[in-house]
């Protein structure tokens, strides 16, 4: 009787356990499709010619948009000023995964690798602020930037043994480096 017990133990916990992984893997690929079929039909609206790849990476769906050199131009367009245009499409891009699955998405959209490039600038940023808080000892505030420009910031930072913090609000919400030990 005990090995029956201890063999539905194993067959009820193992199972669950194991469909878990599987089942959000499935749920990221999903998002990825669903994803890439919505820019997809953008780009064809809007009659441009571009490259869709999906990447998974940390439990995230990253999708970059990518053309020839004669079609990244047009492309460019879908960035707009300071990457408001591509924050705009992120947001109808998530907006879209979570009217087909019922589930939020944080998936990361890139044209031209405009993040990409965004994000070594940031890095840029980040450790010059650093450098002039251990320089002065003195908070260093920066300009206002997005929620993604500014967890990355925020790692940077951390990463270089400083603290940061978000403050302000809406389109004026910014980062302030200090110390650590402040």
């Amino acid at each position: 009787m005990s090995n029956v017990e201890q063999s539905e133990t194993v067959d009820t916990a193992n199972p669950v356990q194991e469909n878990d992984v599987p089942d959000e893997a499935r749920n990221i690929e999903e998002e990825g499709d669903i994803a890439a079929d919505y820019l997809e039909e953008l780009l064809d609206i809007a009659d441009l010619d571009g490259d869709i790849d999906i990447e998974v990476r940390g439990g995230r769906t990253y999708i970059s948009i990518a053309g020839e050199p004669e079609d990244e131009k047009s492309l460019r367009r879908l960035i707009g000023a300071k990457g408001e245009v591509l924050d705009s499409l992120q947001e109808l891009t998530r907006l879209a995964v979570l009217t087909a699955t019922g589930n939020r998405s944080r998936l990361v959209l890139d044209i031209t690798g405009y993040r990409q490039g965004r994000a070594g600038e940031l890095k840029r940023i980040a450790e010059e602020a650093a450098a002039r808080v251990k320089a002065n000892g003195e908070s260093v505030a920066l300009e206002p930037m997005s929620a993604y420009e500014r967890k990355l910031v925020h790692d940077c930072v951390a990463a270089l043994g400083m603290q940061s913090e978000s403050e302000g609000e809406g389109p004026g919400r910014h980062i302030v480096v200090s110390p650590a030990d402040s």
